[in-house]
Protein backbone atom coordinates (compact mmCIF):
# COMPACT_ATOMS: atom_id res chain seq x y z
CA UNK A 1 0.00 0.00 0.00
CA UNK A 2 0.68 3.37 -0.74
CA UNK A 3 3.16 5.18 2.53
CA UNK A 4 0.66 7.60 2.80
CA UNK A 5 -2.59 5.38 2.84
CA UNK A 6 -0.20 3.45 5.63
CA UNK A 7 -0.30 6.69 8.12
CA UNK A 8 -3.61 7.08 7.67
CA UNK A 9 -4.33 3.50 8.67
CA UNK A 10 -2.12 3.84 11.28
CA UNK A 11 -3.43 7.19 12.94
CA UNK A 12 -7.12 6.09 12.39
CA UNK A 13 -6.33 3.13 14.38
CA UNK A 14 -4.35 4.74 17.16
CA UNK A 15 -7.51 7.11 17.14
CA UNK A 16 -9.99 3.89 17.41
CA UNK A 17 -8.20 2.86 20.47
CA UNK A 18 -7.67 5.67 22.04
CA UNK A 19 -11.26 6.49 22.20
CA UNK A 20 -12.09 3.14 23.22
CA UNK A 21 -10.16 3.18 26.33
CA UNK A 22 -10.48 6.67 27.20
CA UNK A 23 -13.56 8.10 26.35
CA UNK A 24 -15.61 8.60 29.50
CA UNK A 25 -12.98 6.91 31.42
CA UNK A 26 -13.79 8.56 34.49
CA UNK A 27 -17.19 6.57 34.94
CA UNK A 28 -16.93 3.73 32.18
CA UNK A 29 -16.82 1.73 34.39
CA UNK A 30 -19.12 3.01 36.77
CA UNK A 31 -17.09 3.95 39.27
CA UNK A 32 -13.81 2.87 41.10
CA UNK A 33 -13.79 -0.50 43.21
CA UNK A 34 -11.87 -0.96 46.62
CA UNK A 35 -8.68 -2.00 44.66
CA UNK A 36 -8.44 1.11 42.60
CA UNK A 37 -9.30 3.79 45.40
CA UNK A 38 -6.22 1.59 46.81
CA UNK A 39 -4.11 2.55 44.26
CA UNK A 40 -5.16 6.01 43.91
CA UNK A 41 -4.95 6.70 47.58
CA UNK A 42 -1.85 5.00 48.44
CA UNK A 43 -0.24 7.28 45.44
CA UNK A 44 -1.62 10.14 47.03
CA UNK A 45 -0.01 9.24 50.22
CA UNK A 46 3.76 8.68 48.45
CA UNK A 47 3.20 11.89 46.61
CA UNK A 48 2.02 13.60 50.20
CA UNK A 49 4.09 12.19 52.58
CA UNK A 50 6.99 9.63 50.91
CA UNK A 51 4.67 7.04 53.09
CA UNK A 52 1.84 4.46 51.82
CA UNK A 53 -1.34 4.47 54.32
CA UNK A 54 0.18 1.84 56.80
CA UNK A 55 3.47 4.79 57.07
CA UNK A 56 5.88 2.58 55.39
CA UNK A 57 8.80 4.11 53.56
CA UNK A 58 8.44 3.83 50.22
CA UNK A 59 7.43 0.22 50.27
CA UNK A 60 8.36 -2.63 48.01
CA UNK A 61 5.07 -4.21 48.75
CA UNK A 62 1.70 -1.86 49.76
CA UNK A 63 -0.22 -3.99 52.69
CA UNK A 64 -3.30 -1.97 51.84
CA UNK A 65 -5.87 -4.40 52.88
CA UNK A 66 -3.85 -7.13 53.59
CA UNK A 67 -3.66 -8.18 49.68
CA UNK A 68 0.09 -7.01 49.70
CA UNK A 69 -0.32 -4.58 46.08
CA UNK A 70 3.14 -4.52 43.99
CA UNK A 71 4.60 -1.43 44.04
CA UNK A 72 5.24 -0.36 40.05
CA UNK A 73 1.28 0.83 39.26
CA UNK A 74 1.54 2.77 42.57
CA UNK A 75 4.63 4.46 41.88
CA UNK A 76 3.43 5.04 38.47
CA UNK A 77 0.08 6.69 39.15
CA UNK A 78 2.10 8.90 41.79
CA UNK A 79 2.91 12.15 38.82
CA UNK A 80 -0.94 11.36 37.30
CA UNK A 81 -2.25 11.86 41.08
CA UNK A 82 -0.19 14.71 41.74
CA UNK A 83 -0.70 16.68 38.58
CA UNK A 84 -4.44 15.84 37.73
CA UNK A 85 -5.44 15.24 41.98
CA UNK A 86 -7.14 12.55 43.15
CA UNK A 87 -9.59 11.36 40.91
CA UNK A 88 -10.78 8.33 38.50
CA UNK A 89 -8.96 9.63 35.74
CA UNK A 90 -5.31 9.87 37.31
CA UNK A 91 -5.88 6.47 38.75
CA UNK A 92 -7.42 4.39 35.69
CA UNK A 93 -4.67 6.63 33.21
CA UNK A 94 -1.78 4.73 33.69
CA UNK A 95 -4.18 1.51 32.39
CA UNK A 96 -4.93 3.62 29.94
CA UNK A 97 -1.34 4.25 28.46
CA UNK A 98 -0.26 0.51 29.10
CA UNK A 99 -3.08 -0.32 27.02
CA UNK A 100 -2.73 2.16 24.23
CA UNK A 101 0.80 1.00 24.27
CA UNK A 102 0.10 -2.47 23.46
CA UNK A 103 -1.97 -1.58 20.35
CA UNK A 104 1.62 -0.02 19.19
CA UNK A 105 3.85 -2.45 20.01
CA UNK A 106 1.83 -4.97 18.32
CA UNK A 107 2.24 -3.41 14.79
CA UNK A 108 5.97 -2.26 15.99
CA UNK A 109 6.44 -6.53 16.89
CA UNK A 110 4.46 -7.44 13.42
CA UNK A 111 6.40 -5.43 11.29
CA UNK A 112 10.04 -7.18 13.00
CA UNK A 113 8.94 -10.29 12.80
CA UNK A 114 7.19 -10.30 9.28
CA UNK A 115 8.60 -7.23 6.96
CA UNK A 116 4.87 -6.51 6.37
CA UNK A 117 3.02 -3.01 7.23
CA UNK A 118 -0.09 -4.69 5.94
CA UNK A 119 -0.08 -7.46 8.49
CA UNK A 120 1.33 -4.98 11.21
CA UNK A 121 -1.94 -2.85 10.43
CA UNK A 122 -4.29 -5.83 10.90
CA UNK A 123 -2.95 -7.11 14.60
CA UNK A 124 -2.57 -3.46 15.46
CA UNK A 125 -6.14 -3.43 14.54
CA UNK A 126 -7.38 -6.24 15.94
CA UNK A 127 -5.83 -5.25 19.39
CA UNK A 128 -7.17 -1.89 18.96
CA UNK A 129 -10.59 -3.33 19.56
CA UNK A 130 -10.46 -6.49 20.97
CA UNK A 131 -12.52 -6.80 24.55
CA UNK A 132 -9.80 -8.32 26.56
CA UNK A 133 -7.85 -5.31 26.13
CA UNK A 134 -10.01 -2.82 26.24
CA UNK A 135 -11.79 -3.32 29.43
CA UNK A 136 -8.41 -4.23 31.04
CA UNK A 137 -7.08 -0.79 29.39
CA UNK A 138 -10.15 1.35 31.06
CA UNK A 139 -9.58 -0.46 34.48
CA UNK A 140 -6.79 0.30 36.86
CA UNK A 141 -5.38 -2.90 36.86
CA UNK A 142 -1.46 -3.55 37.63
CA UNK A 143 -1.95 -6.92 35.05
CA UNK A 144 -2.30 -4.21 32.00
CA UNK A 145 0.67 -2.85 33.09
CA UNK A 146 2.60 -6.23 33.02
CA UNK A 147 0.88 -7.00 30.01
CA UNK A 148 2.24 -4.10 28.11
CA UNK A 149 6.10 -4.35 29.68
CA UNK A 150 6.39 -8.04 28.84
CA UNK A 151 5.05 -7.11 25.35
CA UNK A 152 7.58 -4.28 25.22
CA UNK A 153 10.34 -6.64 26.57
CA UNK A 154 9.63 -9.21 23.70
CA UNK A 155 9.79 -6.13 21.27
CA UNK A 156 13.54 -5.01 22.47
CA UNK A 157 14.25 -8.95 22.85
CA UNK A 158 13.69 -8.84 19.13
CA UNK A 159 15.45 -5.84 18.06
CA UNK A 160 18.25 -7.16 19.93
CA UNK A 161 19.26 -9.54 17.67
CA UNK A 162 20.70 -6.79 15.24
CA UNK A 163 21.14 -4.29 18.05
CA UNK A 164 22.90 -6.30 21.22
CA UNK A 165 22.56 -3.37 23.45
CA UNK A 166 18.84 -3.36 23.90
CA UNK A 167 19.34 -6.65 25.59
CA UNK A 168 19.50 -5.15 29.18
CA UNK A 169 17.04 -2.97 28.40
CA UNK A 170 14.30 -6.01 27.71
CA UNK A 171 15.50 -7.75 30.64
CA UNK A 172 14.71 -5.23 32.93
CA UNK A 173 10.92 -4.39 31.22
CA UNK A 174 11.09 -8.21 32.00
CA UNK A 175 12.15 -8.03 35.43
CA UNK A 176 10.23 -4.91 35.92
CA UNK A 177 6.86 -6.43 35.39
CA UNK A 178 7.38 -9.08 38.38
CA UNK A 179 7.05 -5.94 40.59
CA UNK A 180 3.96 -5.12 38.58
CA UNK A 181 1.30 -8.48 38.82
CA UNK A 182 1.86 -11.62 40.37
CA UNK A 183 0.77 -13.62 36.71
CA UNK A 184 4.14 -12.06 36.21
CA UNK A 185 5.97 -14.00 39.03
CA UNK A 186 4.94 -17.27 37.71
CA UNK A 187 5.51 -16.86 33.57
CA UNK A 188 8.68 -15.11 34.25
CA UNK A 189 10.37 -18.10 34.28
CA UNK A 190 9.02 -20.04 31.68
CA UNK A 191 9.06 -17.32 29.64
CA UNK A 192 13.26 -17.13 29.96
CA UNK A 193 13.68 -20.75 29.51
CA UNK A 194 11.26 -20.55 25.78
CA UNK A 195 13.59 -17.60 25.06
CA UNK A 196 17.07 -19.80 25.98
CA UNK A 197 15.32 -22.80 23.54
CA UNK A 198 14.34 -21.03 20.61
CA UNK A 199 15.46 -16.88 20.31
CA UNK A 200 19.46 -17.88 21.97
CA UNK A 201 20.73 -19.24 19.68
CA UNK A 202 22.49 -16.99 17.56
CA UNK A 203 23.87 -15.26 21.00
CA UNK A 204 26.98 -15.44 22.64
CA UNK A 205 27.53 -16.26 25.93
CA UNK A 206 28.81 -12.83 26.83
CA UNK A 207 26.28 -10.78 25.39
CA UNK A 208 23.75 -12.32 27.53
CA UNK A 209 25.74 -12.44 30.57
CA UNK A 210 25.08 -8.72 31.86
CA UNK A 211 21.21 -9.26 30.88
CA UNK A 212 20.64 -12.20 32.43
CA UNK A 213 22.51 -11.14 35.97
CA UNK A 214 20.14 -8.14 35.49
CA UNK A 215 17.17 -10.41 35.54
CA UNK A 216 18.33 -12.83 37.81
CA UNK A 217 18.36 -9.41 40.10
CA UNK A 218 14.78 -8.70 39.22
CA UNK A 219 13.87 -12.77 39.77
CA UNK A 220 15.78 -12.69 43.29
CA UNK A 221 14.09 -9.40 45.22
CA UNK A 222 10.83 -10.24 43.32
CA UNK A 223 10.45 -13.90 45.02
CA UNK A 224 11.95 -13.38 48.23
CA UNK A 225 9.43 -10.01 48.09
CA UNK A 226 6.43 -12.70 47.61
CA UNK A 227 8.05 -15.41 49.76
CA UNK A 228 8.63 -13.15 52.88
CA UNK A 229 5.97 -10.68 52.52
CA UNK A 230 3.28 -10.85 49.46
CA UNK A 231 1.95 -14.40 48.98
CA UNK A 232 0.67 -15.86 52.35
CA UNK A 233 -2.03 -14.39 52.22
CA UNK A 234 -3.03 -14.00 48.68
CA UNK A 235 -2.09 -17.69 48.00
CA UNK A 236 -4.61 -18.65 50.71
CA UNK A 237 -7.44 -16.92 49.44
CA UNK A 238 -6.70 -18.27 45.48
CA UNK A 239 -5.03 -21.57 45.87
CA UNK A 240 -7.29 -24.54 44.39
CA UNK A 241 -5.84 -26.69 47.44
CA UNK A 242 -7.92 -24.21 50.34
CA UNK A 243 -9.81 -25.74 53.04
CA UNK A 244 -12.91 -26.82 50.68
CA UNK A 245 -10.55 -29.33 48.89
CA UNK A 246 -8.70 -30.48 51.70
CA UNK A 247 -12.46 -31.22 53.08
CA UNK A 248 -13.43 -32.91 49.53
CA UNK A 249 -10.15 -34.90 49.90
CA UNK A 250 -10.88 -36.25 53.23
CA UNK A 251 -14.72 -37.21 52.56
CA UNK A 252 -13.56 -38.83 49.06
CA UNK A 253 -11.20 -41.18 51.54
CA UNK A 254 -13.63 -41.83 54.01
CA UNK A 255 -16.16 -43.03 51.80
CA UNK A 256 -13.97 -45.31 49.49
CA UNK A 257 -13.86 -48.75 48.86
CA UNK A 258 -10.35 -49.18 47.94
CA UNK A 259 -7.34 -50.72 50.11
CA UNK A 260 -5.97 -47.96 52.08
CA UNK A 261 -2.15 -47.78 50.59
CA UNK A 262 -4.52 -46.91 46.94
CA UNK A 263 -6.89 -45.03 48.58
CA UNK A 264 -3.97 -42.75 49.83
CA UNK A 265 -2.31 -42.48 46.45
CA UNK A 266 -5.59 -41.65 44.58
CA UNK A 267 -6.95 -39.40 47.27
CA UNK A 268 -4.38 -36.85 48.02
CA UNK A 269 -3.38 -33.14 47.38
CA UNK A 270 -1.10 -33.76 44.42
CA UNK A 271 -3.74 -35.88 42.54
CA UNK A 272 -6.24 -33.46 43.47
CA UNK A 273 -4.35 -30.16 42.21
CA UNK A 274 -3.07 -32.21 39.38
CA UNK A 275 -6.56 -32.89 37.88
CA UNK A 276 -8.22 -29.60 39.31
CA UNK A 277 -4.93 -27.34 37.11
CA UNK A 278 -5.70 -29.39 34.69
CA UNK A 279 -9.21 -28.94 34.10
CA UNK A 280 -9.02 -24.94 35.03
CA UNK A 281 -5.87 -25.06 32.20
CA UNK A 282 -8.26 -26.48 29.79
CA UNK A 283 -10.99 -24.09 30.67
CA UNK A 284 -9.04 -21.13 29.39
CA UNK A 285 -9.25 -22.86 25.79
CA UNK A 286 -12.90 -23.24 25.91
CA UNK A 287 -14.65 -21.18 23.34
CA UNK A 288 -17.14 -20.15 25.54
CA UNK A 289 -14.79 -18.38 27.41
CA UNK A 290 -12.99 -17.53 24.64
CA UNK A 291 -15.56 -15.94 21.78
CA UNK A 292 -19.07 -16.26 23.26
CA UNK A 293 -19.68 -15.28 26.57
CA UNK A 294 -16.33 -14.81 28.66
CA UNK A 295 -15.41 -15.10 32.24
CA UNK A 296 -18.05 -15.14 35.53
CA UNK A 297 -16.31 -12.08 37.07
CA UNK A 298 -18.38 -9.11 35.92
CA UNK A 299 -15.38 -6.84 36.45
CA UNK A 300 -12.79 -8.44 34.05
CA UNK A 301 -15.42 -9.63 31.51
CA UNK A 302 -18.62 -8.24 29.66
CA UNK A 303 -21.48 -11.10 30.10
CA UNK A 304 -22.57 -12.02 26.79
CA UNK A 305 -19.28 -10.83 25.00
CA UNK A 306 -16.75 -13.19 24.98
CA UNK A 307 -12.88 -12.07 25.63
CA UNK A 308 -12.04 -12.41 21.81
CA UNK A 309 -14.46 -11.52 18.49
CA UNK A 310 -15.82 -14.98 17.30
CA UNK A 311 -14.81 -13.62 13.84
CA UNK A 312 -11.01 -14.02 14.56
CA UNK A 313 -11.62 -17.99 15.41
CA UNK A 314 -10.88 -19.14 11.63
CA UNK A 315 -7.41 -16.94 11.41
CA UNK A 316 -6.37 -17.62 14.92
CA UNK A 317 -6.59 -21.74 14.07
CA UNK A 318 -4.87 -20.95 10.42
CA UNK A 319 -2.29 -19.15 12.32
CA UNK A 320 -1.65 -21.88 14.89
CA UNK A 321 -2.07 -24.91 11.86
CA UNK A 322 0.43 -22.34 10.01
CA UNK A 323 2.94 -21.91 12.81
CA UNK A 324 3.11 -25.70 14.22
CA UNK A 325 3.91 -26.53 10.05
CA UNK A 326 6.32 -24.08 9.36
CA UNK A 327 8.32 -23.91 13.11
CA UNK A 328 10.28 -21.12 12.30
CA UNK A 329 12.26 -20.15 16.04
CA UNK A 330 9.85 -17.15 16.52
CA UNK A 331 6.78 -19.06 15.87
CA UNK A 332 7.59 -21.73 17.98
CA UNK A 333 8.23 -19.21 20.68
CA UNK A 334 4.68 -17.88 19.82
CA UNK A 335 2.79 -21.32 20.48
CA UNK A 336 5.18 -21.79 23.57
CA UNK A 337 3.67 -18.43 25.37
CA UNK A 338 -0.16 -19.70 24.16
CA UNK A 339 0.93 -23.08 26.29
CA UNK A 340 2.58 -20.67 29.08
CA UNK A 341 -0.29 -17.85 29.84
CA UNK A 342 -2.97 -20.25 31.12
CA UNK A 343 -0.87 -21.46 34.15
CA UNK A 344 -1.80 -18.68 37.04
CA UNK A 345 -5.13 -19.46 36.20
CA UNK A 346 -5.15 -22.90 36.12
CA UNK A 347 -3.10 -22.81 39.76
CA UNK A 348 -5.90 -20.84 41.17
CA UNK A 349 -9.99 -20.86 41.72
CA UNK A 350 -12.28 -19.13 39.48
CA UNK A 351 -11.04 -20.61 35.93
CA UNK A 352 -11.10 -19.43 33.34
CA UNK A 353 -10.12 -16.17 34.85
CA UNK A 354 -9.30 -13.53 31.89
CA UNK A 355 -7.15 -11.43 34.45
CA UNK A 356 -4.87 -13.55 35.71
CA UNK A 357 -4.84 -15.29 31.78
CA UNK A 358 -4.12 -11.34 30.26
CA UNK A 359 -0.85 -12.81 28.51
CA UNK A 360 -2.85 -14.87 26.59
CA UNK A 361 -4.11 -11.97 24.48
CA UNK A 362 -0.50 -11.52 22.67
CA UNK A 363 -0.11 -14.71 21.13
CA UNK A 364 -3.69 -15.08 20.06
CA UNK A 365 -3.16 -11.86 18.27
CA UNK A 366 -0.14 -12.94 16.76
CA UNK A 367 -1.81 -16.34 15.57
CA UNK A 368 -4.55 -14.22 14.21
CA UNK A 369 -2.33 -12.33 11.64
CA UNK A 370 -0.46 -15.28 10.38
CA UNK A 371 -3.84 -16.93 9.84
CA UNK A 372 -4.25 -13.80 7.75
CA UNK A 373 -0.90 -14.02 6.68
CA UNK A 374 -1.78 -17.77 5.10
CA UNK A 375 -5.26 -16.76 3.70
CA UNK A 376 -3.47 -13.64 1.65
CA UNK A 377 -0.90 -16.12 0.26
CA UNK A 378 -2.93 -19.02 -0.17
CA UNK A 379 -6.45 -17.31 -1.48
CA UNK A 380 -6.57 -15.51 -5.40
CA UNK A 381 -7.01 -11.97 -4.61
CA UNK A 382 -10.41 -11.33 -6.10
CA UNK A 383 -11.40 -13.41 -3.50
CA UNK A 384 -9.11 -12.34 -0.53
CA UNK A 385 -9.42 -8.68 -0.64
CA UNK A 386 -13.38 -9.39 -0.28
CA UNK A 387 -12.89 -11.42 2.69
CA UNK A 388 -10.45 -9.12 4.14
CA UNK A 389 -12.94 -5.99 3.58
CA UNK A 390 -15.73 -8.77 5.15
CA UNK A 391 -13.84 -9.22 8.47
CA UNK A 392 -13.05 -5.35 8.34
CA UNK A 393 -17.12 -4.82 8.68
CA UNK A 394 -17.54 -8.14 10.78
CA UNK A 395 -14.92 -6.98 13.55
CA UNK A 396 -16.31 -3.46 13.58
CA UNK A 397 -20.02 -4.71 13.99
CA UNK A 398 -18.73 -6.98 16.47
CA UNK A 399 -17.21 -4.31 18.01
CA UNK A 400 -20.14 -1.82 17.75
CA UNK A 401 -22.31 -4.12 19.58
CA UNK A 402 -19.79 -4.96 22.44
CA UNK A 403 -19.60 -0.95 22.94
CA UNK A 404 -23.47 -0.70 23.36
CA UNK A 405 -23.57 -3.34 25.35
CA UNK A 406 -20.35 -1.99 27.74
CA UNK A 407 -22.02 1.41 27.90
CA UNK A 408 -25.62 0.83 28.15
CA UNK A 409 -26.92 -2.49 29.90
CA UNK A 410 -23.21 -3.74 31.33
CA UNK A 411 -22.88 -0.28 32.99
CA UNK A 412 -26.82 -0.46 33.86
CA UNK A 413 -26.86 -4.00 35.58
CA UNK A 414 -23.43 -4.47 37.21
CA UNK A 415 -22.64 -1.14 38.71
CA UNK A 416 -23.00 -2.75 42.04
CA UNK A 417 -20.03 -4.68 41.21
CA UNK A 418 -17.98 -2.16 41.56
CA UNK A 419 -18.97 -1.34 44.53
CA UNK A 420 -21.76 1.70 42.98
CA UNK A 421 -22.58 4.78 45.66
CA UNK A 422 -19.61 5.10 47.39
CA UNK A 423 -19.12 8.52 45.61
CA UNK A 424 -22.65 9.51 45.53
CA UNK A 425 -22.77 9.08 49.48
CA UNK A 426 -19.25 10.29 50.00
CA UNK A 427 -19.89 13.69 48.16
CA UNK A 428 -23.41 14.28 50.75
CA UNK A 429 -21.00 13.70 53.47
CA UNK A 430 -18.31 16.20 52.44
CA UNK A 431 -21.31 18.61 52.65
CA UNK A 432 -22.91 17.77 55.90
CA UNK A 433 -19.99 16.12 57.50
CA UNK A 434 -19.24 19.01 59.97
CA UNK A 435 -22.96 19.00 61.21
CA UNK A 436 -22.55 15.64 63.05
CA UNK A 437 -20.12 14.42 65.79
CA UNK A 438 -20.17 10.72 64.63
CA UNK A 439 -20.04 8.78 60.98
CA UNK A 440 -20.68 5.71 60.20
CA UNK A 441 -21.07 3.38 57.57
CA UNK A 442 -21.68 -0.22 57.06
CA UNK A 443 -19.33 -2.42 55.86
CA UNK A 444 -22.12 -4.28 53.58
CA UNK A 445 -20.18 -3.51 50.18
CA UNK A 446 -16.72 -3.53 51.30
CA UNK A 447 -13.69 -1.23 53.35
CA UNK A 448 -16.10 2.32 53.24
CA UNK A 449 -12.71 3.26 55.00
CA UNK A 450 -10.41 3.39 51.92
CA UNK A 451 -13.25 5.53 49.84
CA UNK A 452 -13.57 7.78 52.49
CA UNK A 453 -9.83 8.38 52.56
CA UNK A 454 -9.91 8.60 48.52
CA UNK A 455 -13.01 10.65 48.00
CA UNK A 456 -12.88 13.22 51.17
CA UNK A 457 -8.72 13.64 50.17
CA UNK A 458 -7.95 12.78 53.29
CA UNK A 459 -4.67 14.19 54.41
CA UNK A 460 -2.82 11.09 54.29
CA UNK A 461 -0.49 12.06 57.25
CA UNK A 462 -3.16 13.04 59.40
CA UNK A 463 -4.34 9.68 58.83
CA UNK A 464 -1.35 7.78 59.75
CA UNK A 465 -0.99 10.00 62.50
CA UNK A 466 -4.70 9.79 64.00
CA UNK A 467 -4.57 9.01 67.67
CA UNK A 468 -7.88 7.25 67.31
CA UNK A 469 -7.25 5.08 64.48
CA UNK A 470 -8.58 1.51 65.25
CA UNK A 471 -7.18 -1.36 62.72
CA UNK A 472 -6.22 -4.68 63.31
CA UNK A 473 -5.43 -7.95 61.05
CA UNK A 474 -8.57 -10.90 61.49
CA UNK A 475 -8.66 -13.71 59.06
CA UNK A 476 -5.89 -12.55 56.73
CA UNK A 477 -7.25 -8.91 56.47
CA UNK A 478 -6.58 -6.05 57.65
CA UNK A 479 -9.73 -4.40 58.89
CA UNK A 480 -10.35 -0.46 59.60
CA UNK A 481 -13.30 0.31 62.25
CA UNK A 482 -12.32 3.75 63.33
CA UNK A 483 -10.28 7.15 62.69
CA UNK A 484 -11.54 10.78 62.63
CA UNK A 485 -15.19 10.96 63.60
CA UNK A 486 -15.55 7.70 60.75
CA UNK A 487 -16.34 5.01 62.21
CA UNK A 488 -17.33 1.38 59.91
CA UNK A 489 -19.48 -1.21 61.46
CA UNK A 490 -20.74 -4.74 60.54
CA UNK A 491 -24.27 -4.32 58.59
CA UNK A 492 -25.73 -6.90 60.39
CA UNK A 493 -24.32 -4.56 63.79
CA UNK A 494 -25.44 -1.56 62.58
CA UNK A 495 -29.23 -1.69 64.59
CA UNK A 496 -27.28 -2.57 68.23
CA UNK A 497 -24.19 -0.18 67.61
CA UNK A 498 -25.50 2.92 66.52
CA UNK A 499 -29.03 2.18 68.86
CA UNK A 500 -28.39 5.44 71.11
CA UNK A 501 -25.86 7.38 69.40
CA UNK A 502 -26.45 10.86 68.72
CA UNK A 503 -26.18 13.70 66.14
CA UNK A 504 -24.51 10.83 63.92
CA UNK A 505 -24.95 10.28 60.27
CA UNK A 506 -25.13 6.93 59.35
CA UNK A 507 -24.85 5.56 55.87
CA UNK A 508 -26.38 2.35 55.57
CA UNK A 509 -27.93 -0.72 53.93
CA UNK A 510 -31.51 0.07 52.96
CA UNK A 511 -34.01 -0.14 55.37
CA UNK A 512 -31.13 -0.80 58.14
CA UNK A 513 -31.65 1.67 60.52
CA UNK A 514 -32.98 2.35 63.86
CA UNK A 515 -36.65 3.57 64.45
CA UNK A 516 -35.85 6.75 66.11
CA UNK A 517 -33.50 7.86 62.24
CA UNK A 518 -34.28 10.31 59.69
CA UNK A 519 -33.42 9.48 56.20
CA UNK A 520 -31.63 12.28 54.23
CA UNK A 521 -30.92 10.64 51.29
CA UNK A 522 -31.24 7.55 49.13
CA UNK A 523 -28.08 5.98 47.06
CA UNK A 524 -29.38 3.73 43.99
CA UNK A 525 -27.29 1.45 41.82
CA UNK A 526 -28.14 2.33 38.09
CA UNK A 527 -30.61 -0.45 37.89
CA UNK A 528 -32.55 1.72 39.86
CA UNK A 529 -32.11 -0.76 42.64
CA UNK A 530 -31.06 0.95 46.48
CA UNK A 531 -27.65 0.96 47.24
CA UNK A 532 -27.22 3.39 50.10
CA UNK A 533 -29.91 4.94 52.36
CA UNK A 534 -28.09 8.05 54.29
CA UNK A 535 -29.94 8.63 57.65
CA UNK A 536 -29.63 10.55 60.89
CA UNK A 537 -29.67 9.23 63.76
CA UNK A 538 -30.20 11.45 66.89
Amino acid sequence: MDKKVNIVLFTLILLIAFLLRFYQVNDLPPSLNWDEVSIGYNAYSIFKTGRDEWGQFLPLSFRAFGDYKLPLYIYLDVPFVAILGLNEIAVRLPSVVSGIGVVVLIFLILKELTKSIYLSLWGMFMSAILPWLVVFSRIALEANLALFLTTASFYLFLLSQRKKKLLPLSAILLGLSTFSYNSSRVLVLPFVILAAIFLFSSSKIKEVFIPLVVLLIFISVAFFQALAVDSGARYRWTTILDEGAIESINQLRGSSNLPSILNQLVYNKATYFLVESSKNYLSHFDPNFLFLRGGSNFQFSVPGTGQIYLGMLPFILLGIWQMMKQRKNWQLFILGWMLIAPIPGAITRDAPHSLRTIFLTIPLLLSAVIGIKWSKDFLPAKIFHPLSVLTVLVLLGSTYMFWQNYTGDYRKEYSWSWQYGYKEALEFVKTHQANYDRIVFSKIYGEPHEFVLFYLNYDPHKYQTSKNLIRYRQSDWFWVDRFDKFEFINDWEINDKVLGMKNTLLITSPQNFPANSQILKTINFLDGKKAFEIVAVN
